[in-house]
């Protein structure tokens, strides 16, 4: 069987960014692969490790040419090979999903592992749009995954907890933090994924094309209050503390 895993290209969330206009300035901040998606290109990587009959993991990414470096970072934890779909649009998740499953049938795909939620896009609609092209089960939010035989099972969380699951092969699977704790590529790896394949397509092989229209965008920023609380007396301290949070900042009811 063969597994593709997605990646995404992101800033990191303890870095700086700056925010021009009305878009996020992404020059000379630190880009990393989405941490969802890294819990998927792991998780691909374990199940081979514990005995799964898997081929070949492919990573896939769709994006600017910066994407690259994600993908560079998938092959030296252990991928086989990457796929690089380099457009500068941003597509939309129903958009994406088109390219993904084009690939995946290409690809003689078994199973998908898509991030539970585009750090980009903020939006939970990938795996589902990509299940529904292909007529596949979709498995959400998964925390424990094993493959057995021709069918996958595991746990997911779900409203009240969490529950089991079993779906057969092929399916779409979406990860998250708790899933598994990924790893480091070591220099040996990272010098072996300078050797491995890394295929560069364009969008226009896949006719994709965005199907939300962005009319607007605004990035909201409010000034600091500059407020500095005298922490001598602890009670008077959490009083002003209070009084500040709810009729200054009003953030309190």
């Amino acid at each position: 069987m063969n597994i593709l895993t997605l990646v995404r290209q992101v800033p990191d969330a303890e870095a700086r960014v700056k925010v021009s206009g009305s878009a996020v300035d992404l020059e000379g901040a630190t880009l990393v692969i989405d941490g969802m998606d890294e819990y998927g290109v792991e998780e691909a990587l374990r199940l081979r490790e514990g005995g799964a009959n898997i081929e070949t993991i492919t990573a896939l990414a769709i994006g600017p040419k910066r994407n690259e470096d994600a993908l560079r970072t998938a092959l030296a934890m252990g991928v086989d090979r990457a796929i690089h779909v380099e457009t500068d649009e941003k597509l939309d998740a129903v958009a994406l999903s088109r390219v993904v499953a084009q690939i995946a049938q290409a690809e003689n795909a078994t199973l998908i592992l898509v991030g539970g939620q585009e750090a980009d896009w903020d939006s939970q609609a990938l795996g589902a749009a990509t299940a529904e092209r292909l007529g596949w089960p979709q498995l959400t939010w998964t925390n424990e995954l094993k493959i057995e035989g021709e069918s996958i099972s595991g746990r997911h969380d779900v409203d009240d907890g969490n529950e089991s699951f079993s779906a057969p092969l092929p399916a779409v699977v979406t990860t998250q933090q708790g899933l598994n704790e990924p790893r480091y590529p070591t220099l040996p790896n990272i010098m072996k994924a300078k050797r491995k394949e890394l295929r560069k397509d364009t969008l226009d092989t896949y006719g994709a094309a965005n199907t939300v229209r962005v009319v607007n965008a605004e990035i909201q920023t409010r000034a600091r209050m500059n407020r500095v609380i005298d922490g001598k007396d602890p009670q008077a301290a959490a009083e002003q503390l209070l009084d500040l949070l709810r009729n200054e900042a009003k953030v309190l009811a």
